[in-house]
């Protein structure tokens, strides 16, 4: 793991950005759902690496943004597809950023979900006793971190798995070992192309029958499932067959509005990267959600539904380069001093892509300086040899 060196100036948070807690002092914790954010990690700009290199991020910057989602009532899923997991951050960086942010959500009473992987092994050629023993291996640290774990799914396993019986075998043994009930995760090819057929089949009413009946041979075992297939409906029919004590934690960031409000059988809890800029939002409309009865759930809508055409921007094909959206929100925001990112992936997303995610997020008021986040965009495209301004929008009153 390559950190800043102690003698280099350190980035972090830009001068006079808003502060981290929301005003007024701490907001009440949320009642009515289980919400995590899944939390970016800020680069080191300074590090002398490249994009096929060990990962290196600024370490107060980054623990400062997790501090910045606690202080508005989120928990923090760490470690997961947001922070670039395989697609930036190795092994190593993930295992320190585990380590960290668990000493972090332990001082600060945070709420705190890790990630489990397999990604300490190469990309092909694992036997599944080779992906079982690194799911071990990361499972054991970040229970040792504190945080409930969240099982990852693995390209290694679904690159060695012959079908349904190798995944029911491999996520058993995990189960049978672990200290406090997973969450398990079902990330679709469009966030990840190695997952597809993931669960043992690329039929997938096939695939959610092996997880269900994983679910059910380890009662106690799963907290709740994490899912990302950007198909609500599907979502909706696995919800209504899980186990009364097993949360469905939305993971589509296209439909997320709906799926938490649920219906008169269900909802859903979440576990999204789109929270990671849309948290002060995002935490006050699910507390408008806490309000009992027909109000509530329409006011949380109210809230949460003109958010969608800004989370559809930053999730559009190729989806999995959402993330370059997100760490320009969060520099426009002055959570952070730049806009660099592990890997290089700041270079994913064109300058008319950015450009129209700074004119959505402002239009949302999700800027604390709203002239700071205009000016960082015009100097980004002034970098880029683009002499137009990136225009405030006028929000009505």
């Amino acid at each position: 793991m390559n950190a800043p060196a102690a003698d280099r100036p350190r980035p972090g948070p830009a001068a006079g950005a808003a502060p981290s807690a929301p005003l007024g002092g701490a907001p009440p914790p949320l009642r009515s759902r289980t919400v995590y954010a899944a939390a970016h990690v800020v680069a080191d700009p300074l590090a002398d690496t490249h994009p096929d290199g060990p990962a290196a991020l600024d370490w107060d910057a980054t623990l400062a943004f997790r501090h910045h989602l606690w202080s508005h009532g989120l928990g923090v899923a760490e470690a997961m597809d947001t922070a670039q997991r395989g697609m930036g951050l190795d092994w190593a960086g993930a295992a320190e950023l585990i380590r960290r942010s668990g000493a972090e959500a332990r001082a600060a009473g945070g709420l705190l979900a890790c990630g489990a992987g397999t990604d300490q092994l190469p990309p092909q050629g694992a036997a599944l006793a080779d992906v079982r023993a690194a799911y071990e291996e990361q499972l054991a640290l970040v229970e040792d971190a504190g945080a409930r774990p969240v099982l990852m799914a693995s390209r290694q396993l679904a690159a060695a798995a012959t079908g349904p019986d190798d995944y029911l075998e491999l996520y058993g043994g995990l189960l049978r070992q672990t200290t406090r009930p997973v969450i398990l995760h079902w990330l679709g090819p469009m966030f990840d192309p190695a997952l597809h057929g993931y669960w043992g089949s690329t039929d997938l009413d096939a695939a959610t029958t092996t997880l269900l009946d994983l679910v059910a041979a380890h009662p106690g075992k799963v907290d709740g499932i994490k899912v990302s297939l950007l198909d609500a409906g599907r979502e909706v029919r696995l919800r209504r067959r899980l186990p009364e004590a097993v949360r469905c934690y939305t993971g589509d960031d296209f439909h997320y509005p709906e799926l938490i409000a649920g219906d008169d059988h269900g909802f859903s809890h979440a576990l999204l990267g789109v929270f990671d800029p849309l948290a002060p939002l995002a935490a006050d409309a699910v507390r408008r959600l806490d309000a009992p009865g027909p109000e509530g759930t329409a006011a949380f809508r109210a809230a949460l539904d003109p958010t969608v055409t800004l989370a559809r921007h930053l999730f559009q094909a190729p989806t999995r380069y959402y993330k370059t959206g997100v760490v320009l929100l969060a520099w426009l925001a002055g959570h952070q001093s730049h806009f660099t990112m592990v890997g290089g992936l700041q270079s994913a997303r064109s300058l008319p892509h950015l450009r129209r995610a700074h004119e959505l997020a402002d239009a949302l008021g999700l800027f604390p300086d709203p002239e700071l986040a205009a000016a960082r965009m015009r100097a980004l495209l002034a970098l880029h040899g683009v002499d137009a301004p990136a225009a405030r929008t006028v929000r009505p009153l």
